[in-house]
This record gives structure tokens, C-alpha cells and sequence, in this order.
């Protein structure tokens, strides 16, 4: 199954990238399809297997390409955890991650107000926090999904 854009969803790309003087290609748009259509946080690897269902002779290179692109414009958000490829995820809102040690999915934690407020408590005086990345290891107890 392949995710098209809802028309919210279309405006914040075709916004984003004009903000930068771009346009939305069918090589962004469907990265970023494939982005939103299930986020599990995928690899550049992943995307470019998903996005290949649509676009048979995208090349890795096109889709670094697009992901910095998706990225610059604030549309994803880069996920670095330990020396593991990099990932992507479209949540924009503040939140941590926690990667599961035995399966190796990751998933969004929610932080509300006070959470966010009790971190940055933590930097020293003079200190601005403009984002953050935070993010747990372990093991979940029961399989998910």
C-alpha cells in the first residue's frame, strides 16, 4: 500500500520547500511519502526500497538528496542512536525515542510541558537549549505491534 498526501500534508511540503526557494519534486514529494506513510523511524536504505515501489530508478544518492532537503526544511527530523545508521522521523513536536536492544524498533516517547521545563532546568546558567535529543536503550517486555 502507498501513502499519498493528505491536502494538509501537501500545503506543509509545498510551503516548506518554496520557504527555501524549491520545488516539490516527485522525488521529494514521494520520499516524504514514504516518510509519513509509516513512521517507524526508517533508514535511507528502507526509504529507498519503499520509495522504489513508486519510482523504479530513484538512486541512494536522490534519496540522501531529498532527505537533506526534507530535513533543512524542518519537515523530518534526523534520529541518531549508538553508530547505527541514521533515521527519520516525521514527529516535529518535542519528544524522546527509545530503541528496543532486542528488536531494534524505535518509538516516539511524548513529553509534555513540565517534562521540557525540568530538562532545560537542568543546563547551566547562560545556557540556551534550541533543541534537544534525547533517547533511551533497553528492552521492552512484551513484543509490540
Amino acid at each position: 500500500m502507498v501513502y499519498k498526501l493528505n491536502t494538509q500534508d501537501k500545503e506543509d511540503l509545498n510551503s516548506a520547500l518554496k520557504r527555501k526557494g524549491l520545488r516539490p519534486t516527485k522525488q521529494r514529494t514521494s520520499v516524504y511519502e514514504v516518510i509519513l506513510g509509516k513512521k517507524d523511524h526508517p533508514t535511507a536504505d528502507e526509504i529507498l526500497l519503499r520509495v522504489r515501489r513508486v519510482l523504479p530508478t530513484i538512486s541512494l544518492a536522490t534519496v540522501y538528496n531529498c532527505l537533506e532537503t526534507l530535513v533543512d526544511c524542518d519537515l523530518v527530523r534526523q534520529v541518531n542512536l549508538d553508530r547505527a545508521p541514521t533515521r527519520f522521523c516525521p514527529n516535529l513536536t518535542p519528544h524522546a525515542h527509545f530503541k528496543c536492544s532486542r528488536t531494534g524498533e524505535i518509538f516516539d516517547l511524548a513529553m509534555d510541558a513540565q517534562t521540557i521545563a525540568n530538562l532545560k532546568s537542568i543546563l547551566p546558567e547562560g545556557f540556551l537549549a534550541e533543541n534537544f535529543d534525547l533517547s533511551f536503550v533497553g528492552s521492552t517486555h512484551e513484543p509490540h505491534r
